[in-house]
């Protein structure tokens, strides 16, 4: 769901605007896999309030601006 407005910003599922951001890294597939190579990493940004969680693949310019796109 897009908010139509910036009053409708804040987490898609219960519009909590606390946010907590972690970081995992996965494996790909293949050798990487057969290693444990962990060739994939994400920013995890999760809702304070409900839990709700969304993974965007580290870029490294920095959390505030995957924050922004959580909450609209």
């Amino acid at each position: 769901m897009v908010p139509d407005t910036d009053s409708e910003r804040g987490c898609p599922k219960c519009g909590n605007t606390g946010t907590d951001v972690g970081q995992i890294s996965t494996t790909g597939g293949g050798l990487s896999k057969m290693f444990d190579i962990q060739t994939n990493s994400f920013q995890v940004v999760s809702c304070t309030n409900c839990g709700y969680s969304e993974l965007y693949r580290d870029t490294t310019s920095g959390t505030s601006d995957i924050v922004d796109v959580f909450l609209g």
